[in-house]
């Protein structure tokens, strides 16, 4: 994912220690502990033209490397805030990342949508 694209399709087999957060050093940059850095590119990100099944085999392989990243919650949360258009990021595909982003903005406008009936309840009151 921090790396550029490569065509091997490789993941490391040596798995990851998970780092509580309030552990890890509070100074460095969470991608610099990310699992992917170790890892070909290429899995996290299309090659153009990639067909359906090798899409989601490659996918699914992506998710395992993340599955087992120390800053998998950090990686998603920035991918979703940019929003990242491309690639696996904290364990999401960018479809997947427009599905959560679709819920959390129905989700805010429902509480918006909530709390001015609360106020307008308390106005009346």
């Amino acid at each position: 994912m921090l790396q550029p694209p490569q065509s091997s399709m490789q993941v490391a087999a040596v798995p990851a220690q998970r780092v509580p957060a309030r552990d890890r050093d509070q100074d460095a940059p969470w991608h610099t502990e990310a699992v992917c850095r170790r890892d070909e590119a290429g899995l996290f990100f299309a090659p153009s033209k990639e067909p359906t099944a090798a899409r989601l085999s490659r996918e699914e392989a992506a998710k395992r490397v993340c599955a087992r990243c120390p800053v998998m919650v950090e990686c998603r949360e920035h991918a979703l805030l940019q929003p990242e258009p491309y690639g696996v990021w904290g364990g999401l595909t960018a479809a997947e990342r427009r599905v959560v982003l679709a819920r959390r903005r129905r989700r805010d406008m429902e509480l918006k949508k909530a709390a001015r009936a609360a106020n307008r309840i308390a106005q009346a009151g």
